[in-house]
């Protein structure tokens, strides 16, 4: 369905994503707004991997109101607000999606909306 873009021209990636991926016509998009690690009850995890957890269980409500599942993703935008955060964050991403895996951007930032968020996850889905 997708075409994974892997270029033999340029370095291959430094983990678990795609340089690009190609979706076909006649493809839906879904664009999924940043999530945060905060349940319907208002509880937010301490520990950074299991805010990526949330991150990820809240795209995955997101996405099956579309009929879609993970499996979907081409692209996530993910950010972490300290780089100790990055490979909790990447264990989890690496664990929830196979190579081929989506491509992917994941940057250091100063800060979210409220102090206690340390990651916050973007995705855009086609099916």
């Amino acid at each position: 369905m997708f075409r994974f873009l892997a270029p033999k021209s340029i370095k291959p990636p430094f983990a678990r994503y795609s340089h690009g991926v190609e979706v076909p016509a006649g493809k839906r998009l879904v664009l999924c707004s940043g999530q945060v690690a905060i349940t319907a009850d208002d509880q937010i995890p301490e520990d950074a991997g299991a805010q990526a957890e949330l991150c990820f269980q809240n795209i995955a409500a997101i996405l099956a109101e579309a009929g879609l599942g993970l499996a979907d993703i081409v692209r996530i935008n993910a950010y972490v607000t300290d780089r100790a955060h990055l490979r909790p964050y990447m264990d989890v991403r690496d664990r929830l999606f196979a190579s081929p895996a989506p491509a992917s951007t994941l940057m250091i930032v100063s800060g979210f909306a409220r102090p206690e968020f340390k990651v916050e996850v973007e995705v855009i889905a086609a099916g």
